[in-house]
C-alpha cells in the first residue's frame, strides 16, 4: 500500500516518465535538422577555409593559414569592418533611441495612435532588396528624390550612390528608416507591461516625467532595451540584402559589409575557401558577441 511520501512523489515520477518521452519523440528530428544545416555546414565551411578551391570538385590544393592572412591585408575588409562598426554605432546612438521615443509617443492612448504604429512598421514588413530598390530609385540623380529636389533648385544632377564619401550614409539613412518599426514595437510592447499604478503612485508623490522615465519607465524596460541592443548588433554584422540592390557594394568597394564582401570577393569570384575564411571570422565574431553579451548583460533577464 503507498504512503502519503510515496504518493507525494508519483506525480513528480509520471511527470518526469513524460517530459522524457516527449523528448525521445520531438529531440532526434530537431537534432537530424540542426546537423544537417546548420552543424555540417559550419565544419565544412572550417574546413574549405583551409584550401585554395573554386568550388568545382573535390578541395585538394591546401594552403593553410593563407585565406585568414589574405583578410589582415585587404583594404575592402578592413573599410568593411569599419562599416559594420558604423552601422552598429548608428543602430545603437540613433535609431534605437528614436524607436524608444517613438514608441513612448504612441503607446498611450493617443488619437491615431494604432494607425502610427502600422506606418511606422510597414517598412519592416517589405522585403529587405524591395526596399533597397524602391531607395536606389529615390537617389538616383536622372529620376528620384534626389533628382527632383536638385532640378526645383536648378542644381546640377546629383548621384548620390556613386559618390564614394557619401554613398554609404545613404544606406544608413535606408537602414534607419527600415528597421526603426520593428524596435519601436518590441518597446511598445514593453511600456504595455509596465503597471500603470507605480508611474500614477510616482506622479502623485511629485515625480516629473522626466524623473518617472530614469528612475521606473527605463529600468523596467530595460530587458526589453537589452534585447534590442542585441538584435541590433547581430542584425548590424549580418547586413547584406539592402546592400546588394542599393550599390552593390560601390563605389569603389566603400559599401562593403563582411557579408557583402564574403559575397562579392568570395562566392562571385569562384574563391569559395577564401570565401569560407570569410565566413569563419564573421562566424566567430558573432558567436563571440552573442555568448558574451548574453552572459554579462542579459543573464538575469
Amino acid at each position: 500500500m503507498p504512503t502519503a511520501e510515496t504518493a507525494h512523489f508519483e506525480p513528480a515520477r509520471r511527470m518526469s516518465a513524460n517530459g522524457w518521452a516527449v523528448a525521445l519523440v520531438f529531440l532526434p528530428p530537431a537534432l537530424l535538422l540542426f546537423t544537417v544545416f546548420v552543424a555540417l555546414p559550419m565544419v565544412e565551411a572550417a574546413w574549405y577555409g583551409f584550401y585554395d578551391w573554386d568550388g568545382y570538385g573535390r578541395p585538394e590544393r591546401f594552403i593553410g593559414l593563407k585565406n585568414y592572412g589574405y583578410l589582415i591585408g585587404n583594404p575592402v575588409f578592413a573599410r568593411s569592418l569599419v562599416n559594420n562598426g558604423l552601422v552598429i554605432a548608428v543602430s545603437l546612438l540613433v535609431e534605437l533611441p528614436l524607436a524608444l521615443a517613438a514608441a513612448m509617443a504612441v503607446a498611450g492612448r493617443v488619437v491615431g495612435a494604432v494607425w502610427f504604429r502600422m506606418i511606422f512598421f510597414l517598412p519592416y514588413v517589405l522585403a529587405d532588396v524591395a526596399a533597397g530598390l524602391i531607395w536606389r530609385y529615390m537617389f538616383s540623380g536622372d529620376y528620384g528624390l534626389v533628382a527632383t529636389i536638385t532640378g526645383a533648385l536648378g542644381l546640377q544632377p546629383y548621384y548620390l550612390l556613386a559618390d564614394r564619401d557619401w554613398a554609404f550614409t545613404a544606406i544608413l539613412i535606408v537602414i534607419i528608416w527600415k528597421y526603426f518599426g520593428f524596435y519601436m514595437m518590441l518597446y511598445i510592447a514593453g511600456l504595455k507591461g509596465i503597471d500603470k499604478s507605480v508611474l500614477e503612485a510616482a506622479e502623485v508623490d511629485g515625480a516629473s516625467a522626466l524623473q518617472r522615465f530614469r528612475y521606473i519607465t527605463l529600468p523596467l524596460l530595460g530587458p526589453m532595451i537589452r534585447l534590442s541592443i542585441f538584435f541590433a548588433v547581430v542584425g548590424s554584422l549580418q547586413l547584406f540584402d539592402i546592400i546588394v540592390p542599393l550599390t552593390g557594394g560601390g563605389p569603389f568597394d566603400t559599401t562593403h559589409t563582411m557579408v557583402s564582401f564574403l559575397y562579392y570577393f568570395g562566392i562571385t569570384r569562384m574563391r569559395v575557401g577564401f570565401g569560407s575564411a570569410v565566413g569563419v571570422v564573421l562566424f566567430f565574431i558573432c558567436v563571440t558577441f552573442a555568448i558574451g553579451y548574453q552572459r554579462i548583460f542579459m543573464r538575469n533577464d
